[in-house]
């Protein structure tokens, strides 16, 4: 047997490799020896390679864990964002495609259907809006006696009762984004009727924020009447309801709204009947559909509040993996996926700019900054 280039020899026997490899890699004779032995090394290193491709990042090997979100009205545009935000994370980390479930109009009960049969499927993680304070109790508490890590996301339980054991909330911080509504209304407001439009009332990813509006006018210690005002999550309907109010209600000083289809709608309406021009001082509400960018870039709306939606699909994913890669050390944070007043003075990357972070569109680019949009 020909002597082996101690090169060679010394990184063969670093490389992690059984027994039978080993000895194939070191014999030969002659002047090929070594070029044999460099070929098979090289190929035994690819192959190392290869192997160590199935990870992401600079973390080890996992399965490919499967998280389901459970939402109240899965069809709605709002949460398109979400959407493409859990789907990027799992990519990211090379997990399977999180499963999106629940119900299409708010249903509570459809959501605790579909929260049960992802518990009996034994998935890896879950996700939920907690639009109820008392049904998602005991599935959470199911789901984690049985090991699988829960955070809510969007939606968390009423003010000071997350209605769940939960390990952590993403979202805004839905009471404050409500108060934060009423205090700038109150910019332009000194008296008079305001009317607050919210499509579910009760339901907990939007009651909150009308109870903060509601208390921000009540504190300012103005002649201003707030008026709570139930819509529809149909958006035609909601439509018609607003617009029948505002016929009802010619001199309303302001419209808010609490949910996206009624901001829309609130748009439409001041523009329907040129509200603007007469007694109507503030019209807002949150979220971005384009409607509601739309109206704001022509003067219907003053303001909407952008609270994320992207971000609340994306970290979810995160928190889940890092709890699992983790053994439960790395424990989900409270986060809140903050509060950007959209206005006309920068409305216009938000219309101009198509991308899956807003969701306006599929393709996956590189947006570049066009200047500074801070949250307040």
């Amino acid at each position: 047997m020909t002597d082996i280039h101690p090169k060679v020899e010394e990184a063969v026997s670093t490389l992690d490799l059984n027994a039978v490899t080993r000895r194939r890699l070191l014999r030969g004779t002659g002047l090929f020896s070594a070029s044999l032995a460099a070929g098979a090394l090289l190929s035994a290193c690819s192959d190392k390679e290869a192997a160590a491709s199935d990870t992401f990042g600079n973390f080890p090997s996992t399965p490919k864990w499967k998280f389901t979100f459970v939402n109240h009205v899965t069809t709605n545009p709002f949460f398109t964002p979400t959407q493409y935000g859990m789907e990027d994370a799992a990519t990211l980390l090379g997990l399977e495609k999180p499963q999106w479930t629940g119900s299409q109009n708010s249903i509570v009960g459809e959501m605790v259907n579909a929260l049960n049969t992802a518990i009996s499927a034994k998935v890896d993680g879950l996700a939920v809006a907690v639009v109820d304070k008392d049904a998602f109790r005991a599935p959470v508490d199911q789901a984690l006696d049985a090991g699988i890590p829960v955070v809510s996301y969007n939606a968390d339980g009423a003010r000071g009762d997350t209605g769940t054991n939960r390990l952590a909330y993403i979202g805004q911080g839905l009471y404050e984004s409500g108060y934060a509504l009423g205090q700038r209304a109150l910019q332009t407001v000194d008296s008079g009727e305001v009317a607050g439009f919210i499509a579910t009332p009760g339901a907990l990813n939007i009651q909150p924020r009308i109870d903060g509006a509601q208390q921000a006018f009540k504190d300012s210690g103005k002649q201003i009447t707030f008026t709570p005002v139930a819509t529809n999550a149909d958006v035609t309907k909601g439509l018609s309801i607003i617009d029948a109010y505002a016929l009802g209600h010619a001199n309303l000083s302001g419209m808010l709204a609490v949910d996206a289809g009624s901001t829309a709608s609130v748009g439409q309406v001041a523009k329907k009947y040129n509200m603007r021009s007469k007694n109507l001082k503030v019209a807002g509400g949150f979220d971005l559909i384009p409607e509601s960018l739309t109206g704001i870039q022509e003067g219907s709306l003053d303001y909407t509040i952008d609270q994320q939606p992207y971000m609340q699909g994306f970290l979810p994913v995160l928190f889940l993996y890092f709890y699992k890669l983790s053994g439960g050390l790395l424990a989900p944070s409270e986060t809140n996926t903050g509060l950007l007043f959209v206005t006309k003075d920068n409305v216009a990357p938000y219309q101009n700019t198509k991308t899956r972070y807003e969701g306006s569109t599929t393709d996956k680019v590189l947006v570049p900054k066009s200047g500074p949009i801070a949250h307040e």
